[in-house]
């Protein structure tokens, strides 16, 4: 039995301890909601997370595809880069499916050629885990810029209710060339 084997037989408990980590970094309360509720209108974050899950397991055993990992990576990743958590706490859980699948083939580690396709799985794991950094970075980009523009326009309605701010014409906003005439 090769490594690929192993890790579909074992797809349903891994999945299982891998989004408990993935929940982890949420309230108790939440934690319990996400895992109960199952409609996808009143559990949104917790079926992004359960289907991302088991979509990046499923990509990882197969070919691998980058774009689709990306997506399935950002509905996890997109609702964590608004929260409160540091980017460690926030990407982290990648790193935890090395640890849960160690310990669930812990019995087939000895068995010859499996430790050689477990290094590569692990491999695999860490490009991951760099591609989950960088989609967390992309959605903190984008967070950051719609708080930025918001208090731009929170601030000009402001001056503009206190007369302090007034409408440019389109032209006299952009700088004119200087074709070396000074007047």
């Amino acid at each position: 039995m090769d490594l690929s084997d192993l890790l579909i037989e074992k797809k349903s408990p891994v999945l299982e301890k891998w989004c408990d980590l993935i929940l982890e970094a949420y309230p108790e309360e939440g934690q319990r909601f996400f895992k109960k509720q199952k409609d996808q209108f009143a559990n949104p974050v917790g079926l992004s997370i359960f289907e991302g899950a088991e979509s990046i397991y499923d990509e990882l055993l197969g070919e691998a595809d980058s774009d689709k990992i990306s997506v399935f990576l950002d509905n996890i990743i997109r609702v964590r880069a608004i929260q409160d958590l540091l980017p460690a706490q926030a990407t982290g859980f990648i790193f935890g499916l090395k640890k849960i699948v160690r310990e669930e083939l812990r019995d087939h580690l000895q068995q010859e050629g499996i430790s050689d396709q477990l290094a590569a799985f692990e491999s695999r794991i860490d490009g991951l885990a760099l591609m989950c950094f960088n989609v967390y970075t992309e959605c903190r980009q984008r967070v950051f810029d719609i708080r930025v523009k918001e208090l731009r326009n929170q601030s000009h309605k402001l001056l503009k209710m206190a007369g302090l701010a007034y409408e440019l014409p389109e032209n006299e906003g952009t700088l004119k060339e200087d074709n070396g005439n000074n007047g």
